[in-house]
C-alpha cells in the first residue's frame, strides 16, 4: 500500500471540512429522507439516524481534531542493535484495508473514515440501509476532498449492498481486507463473526453494571444512575443492570426512592426476586436471558447483591465487558473491583457514558472495543495502526 505523506493526508482532511461546511443544508436535507422513510418504534436507532446542524458542527470538529494530531504511521517503538550487528527496527504500520459495518449513524460515515484514512488504511463503508441518502452525499464529499487533492476515490469508499451481497463479500471479499469491524446491534457482530474470513475486532455491545456498595454516597449514587441511564439511551455505554448491596443503610427506603427517581425520567424498572419483594409492583426478571441483554430504551434492571465479591462475580458472568462502574467510598473496595471486574472501562463514583474516545481524551473513535486484542477500550487514531519490523544487515546469515 501507498503511503502517504501527512501533509497531503492533512489537506484531504482541511478540504473535507470545507466541503461538509458547505454543504450542511444539502447533509441534512438528505438524512431528512432517511428520517421520513424511518419507522420511529425503535428509538433508539431513530436518535443514531438524525444529522442537524449540532451532529454537522460535530463531524467537522471530529476531522479538524484527528487533522491536529500526529500521523500515527511510521513511528519508532523500538530500536535495537543486536551483537552481531544486525539492526532492528520497530515501527507503527497501517491495517492496509479496514472495513466497518454499522447500522443507522450516519455521523460514523466521517469518523471512521478520517480515521482510518489519516492512519493511512483504505476503508470500505457499509452504512444500514436506513442511513443510505445520509451515507451517500457524505460518500461524495470525501470524494470531491480526495480528488481535489490529486487521490483516487478508492481509499475511502460506500459499500453499497444488500444483507446478502454483504454475506457474500465476507466470505468471498473482491478486494483484500485485513480487518473488519462490525459496529452495532449483537445480532450484526454475530451476522459478521460467522460469515467473514478475516479478522474481526469486537466492538459496540454494551449491557453496561453499576454496584452500588454498602458504604456509597446515596446521593451521588442516584445521580450517577440517572445519568448513566437517560443521558444518551442509544448508547453503547449506557447503563443497563444496578446491583445495590443489601446491607445498605435504610435499603428498602433507598429502593422506593430509587423507583420514585426512575419513574419521574420515564425509566422503566424490572427487579429480581429480593428486589421484588420490597418493589412489588415492579415487573419480574422473565427469564435469565434478561440479565445478557442490552436494552438501549429507557429500561433498567435493580438486583440485590450480598457484598462486594458477588457483584465482582455477576458482572463478569452477564455483563458485556464494555464498562462497569462501582460506587463507593471506601477505596480499597473499588481498587479490588476496578481490578477483578473484567471490561474494557471500569469506573469508580462515575458514569459509563464517560467510556467514549472524546470523554477519554482518545478523540474522534472508529468504535469501543471490547476484545482484548489488538485493543481495548475507544479505537483512536493511535490505535488504527499495527507495527512492522525493519531488519538491517549486511550479508547476514543465521547459523
Amino acid at each position: 500500500m501507498k503511503l502517504l505523506s501527512s501533509k497531503i493526508k492533512d489537506q484531504v482532511l482541511e478540504s473535507m471540512m470545507k466541503i461538509i461546511d458547505r454543504e450542511r443544508d444539502n447533509i441534512i436535507k438528505e438524512n431528512k429522507k432517511d428520517l421520513e422513510a424511518f419507522n420511529r418504534d425503535d428509538q433508539a436507532l431513530y436518535d443514531r439516524l438524525v444529522v442537524n446542524e449540532a451532529k454537522v458542527d460535530g463531524m467537522i470538529q471530529a476531522i479538524k481534531e484527528v487533522k491536529e494530531q500526529d500521523d500515527p504511521v511510521g513511528n519508532e517503538i523500538s530500536d535495537i542493535t543486536l551483537d552481531s550487528g544486525l539492526k532492528i527496527t520497530n515501527r507503527t504500520a497501517p491495517f492496509g484495508t479496514i472495513m466497518i459495518i454499522y447500522e443507522s449513524r450516519p455521523d460514523v460515515t466521517i469518523e471512521a473514515a478520517v480515521l482510518a484514512f489519516k492512519a493511512n488504511n483504505k476503508i470500505l463503508l457499509k452504512g444500514g440501509k436506513e442511513a443510505i441518502n445520509s451515507n451517500l452525499i457524505l460518500e461524495k464529499c470525501w470524494h470531491e476532498a480526495l480528488e481535489e487533492n490529486g487521490l483516487s476515490k478508492d481509499w475511502i469508499k460506500l459499500l453499497h449492498l444488500k444483507r446478502e451481497e454483504t454475506q457474500d463479500f465476507l466470505k468471498n471479499p473482491t478486494e483484500k481486507l485485513d480487518l473488519i469491524v462490525p459496529r452495532g446491534s449483537e445480532r450484526l457482530i454475530k451476522f459478521v463473526k460467522d460469515n467473514a474470513t478475516c479478522a474481526v475486532l469486537i466492538s459496540g455491545r454494551g449491557n453496561n453494571f453499576l454496584y452500588v456498595s454498602k458504604d456509597a454516597d446515596w446521593e451521588k449514587a442516584v445521580k450517577v444512575i440517572v445519568n448513566a441511564k437517560t443521558d444518551k439511551i442509544s448508547g453503547c455505554n449506557a447503563l443497563d443492570k444496578v446491583l445495590i448491596d443489601k446491607n445498605i443503610p435504610n435499603y428498602e427506603a433507598k429502593l422506593k426512592e430509587l423507583q420514585e427517581v426512575m419513574k419521574k425520567v420515564n425509566v422503566d424498572i424490572l427487579v429480581d426476586e429480593k428486589v421484588g419483594k420490597t418493589l412489588a409492583d415492579e415487573e419480574k426478571i422473565p427469564n435469565e436471558d434478561t440479565w445478557y441483554e442490552e436494552f438501549l430504551a429507557l429500561k433498567i434492571l435493580l438486583a440485590e447483591v450480598d457484598g462486594l465479591d458477588q457483584a465482582i462475580e455477576m458482572i463478569n458472568k452477564y455483563s458485556g465487558g464494555h464498562s462497569a462502574s462501582i460506587l463507593t467510598e471506601n477505596k480499597e473496595k473499588a481498587s479490588k473491583f476496578m481490578e477483578q471486574v473484567d471490561s474494557a472501562a471500569v469506573y469508580h463514583n462515575a458514569s459509563t457514558r464517560f467510556t467514549d474516545g472524546g470523554q477519554m481524551g482518545v478523540g474522534a473513535e472508529l468504535a469501543i472495543s471490547t476484545d482484548k486484542l489488538h485493543h481495548r477500550g475507544p479505537l483512536g487514531l493511535k490505535q488504527l495502526v499495527t507495527n512492522k519490523y525493519y531488519v538491517f544487515g549486511d550479508g547476514h546469515i543465521r547459523e
